[in-house]
């Protein structure tokens, strides 16, 4: 699938969603669905050539546990196929380091800030 085919789905999939609102459109609706069943079978296609059968064990688990994290990775698996930035297939050992790299990527610093002005002002300290 190339870039004008990626746009011309994500056009489609919004017409759908707009004639999805309107009333009466069940045999629409019937048919959206199955457009979208034929869409995750495409994915689903898409992952099995690429990634070997440990690697797509290993996302299948991380979509059960995480399922916003691995529906990110499928897609970014899925550009990076059509560019072809995929030598050949994913293993898991490479799949595992594609993960850490995005871990480090989205990984965020949390800070804590301790007010002390207002820890100061506590209504205890007046009946010393």
């Amino acid at each position: 699938m190339s870039d004008p085919e990626l746009e011309a789905i994500r056009q489609h999939r919004l017409a759908q969603l707009q004639s999805q609102h309107k009333p009466g459109n069940v045999e629409n609706k019937q048919a959206m669905e199955e457009k979208m069943q034929q869409m995750e079978e495409m994915r689903n296609s898409i992952l099995t050539q690429v990634l070997n059968q440990s690697a797509r064990a290993r996302l299948n688990t991380l979509c059960l546990g995480k399922p916003e994290k691995g529906k990110m990775v499928e897609d970014m698996i899925l550009n990076m196929a059509q560019r072809g930035q995929l030598p050949g297939k994913l293993g898991e050992k490479e799949l595992i380091n594609l993960l850490e790299s995005i871990n480090q990527q989205t990984k965020q610093k949390t800070v804590v800030k301790f007010d002390r002005r207002r820890a100061a002002l506590d209504s205890d300290d007046d009946d010393l």
